[in-house]
């Protein structure tokens, strides 16, 4: 199985998983042969992706995709409990704890995975996944960084409400630009922190440090962030791994910035270590998260191309890919599997759509 943009329909793929519209229609169901006529129709109903079983397919260790398996079990539990929030019933956020144990008891099974982040998805559903791929990797930082469990608890709960002062931005900055909000419109945005912090003041299950998260995940080492402008030792640990997620996944995704590639935003998150983001942090982010998610499409520097099959827990930018064309771009008719822990000589110049 693999993940593919709507745009990227040949027709005689195989559907992998139902498509469903926001109210839990299934609109084609799983085992359904793909036409290219229905790329508008999708389109038209905010679907940008889909997941399809076709010959490049073929070996690609879907088990291995921590995203998919953490969405999956949480995405539909996380935005009914947000969204009965906003309407006044509060006592039910509470609700949120089970899901942040969820979310570490899945990771503690696990706690070497590689975590495989796709890039797409819908619209509808990009906060609530947003809060959950960033609750999720920080937990496996916190896992990895070995610190107590009631801190890795803490993070788990703020940083799955990191962002719940969004729901009060009076307009639609979904596919906004922060840069080229108006000024009034980026000091709103700011205020999200402010704004969530104050939400949840007054709520004693939440932990103090919980709660630094919601207001502090947008500090940053040298000062440059918001709202206090905090340096260094001044920002706990619990707000500096949710920053670090919270950018990866904000790039990644195009949230309220420009959309960039997850190796090209892992390699800006360790550019930025020890200037705007914690070191001890950094190395713990960059050995557990896939340079290039299984099921995506790669060129070598030698120009074959090729699809990740699998990860190397030890090597995040070597995984195992199984070749398609060679130098020539003549496709292999035989499966040829690169292990490029193996070949050290071939490294991933780029990823590519298929």
């Amino acid at each position: 199985m693999r993940r593919i943009l709507v745009d990227s329909i040949k027709g005689s793929e195989k559907l992998a998983r139902d498509i469903v519209n926001d109210n839990g229609t299934i609109i084609i169901a799983t085992g359904t042969v793909l036409k290219k006529q229905y790329i508008e129709r999708l389109k038209e109903l905010d679907i940008n992706y889909i997941y399809v079983e076709d010959e490049l397919s073929e070996g690609v260790d879907d088990e291995q995709i921590q995203e998919l398996l953490i969405q999956d079990q949480c995405l539909t539990s996380v935005k009914e409990i947000i969204d009965r929030y906003s309407y006044q019933e509060v006592d039910e956020l509470i609700e949120i704890k089970k899901i942040a144990e969820e979310i570490i008891r899945d990771i503690l099974k696990e706690p070497e995975i590689m975590f495989n982040i796709y890039g797409i998805r819908k619209k509808s559903e990009s906060i609530y996944s947003h809060c959950i791929n960033v609750c999720s990797l920080s937990v496996l930082i916190a896992i990895r960084m070995k610190l107590p469990r009631t801190k890795i608890r803490d993070i788990a709960v703020g940083s799955l409400l990191h962002d719940i002062g969004y729901n009060l931005v009076s307009f639609d900055y979904m596919d906004s630009i922060f840069n080229n909000c108006s000024k009034e419109q980026q000091k709103e945005l700011m205020s999200h922190v402010i704004d969530g912090y104050s939400l949840l003041i007054r709520e004693s299950w939440i932990s103090v440090s919980s709660k630094d998260i919601i207001l502090c995940h947008h500090e940053r080492l040298d000062g440059s962030g918001f709202p206090f402008h905090k340096k260094a030792d001044k920002i706990k640990i619990g707000s500096k791994i949710v920053g670090v997620c919270d950018e990866f996944d904000s790039k990644v995704y195009g949230h309220l910035e420009p959309k960039m590639k997850v190796h090209d935003t892992i390699r800006y998150l360790i550019n930025q270590s020890g200037i705007k983001f914690d070191p001890d942090v950094i190395n713990a982010f960059k050995d557990s998260i896939a340079y290039y998610p299984n099921g995506i499409g790669v060129i070598t520097n030698e120009g074959e191309t090729g699809i990740v099959l699998r990860q190397n827990p030890r090597k995040p930018a070597r995984p195992v890919i199984r070749m398609i064309t060679d130098i020539q771009g003549n496709k292999y008719n035989y499966w040829l599997e690169k292990d490029l822990t193996k070949y050290t000589k071939i490294a991933i110049w780029d990823t590519i759509e298929l």
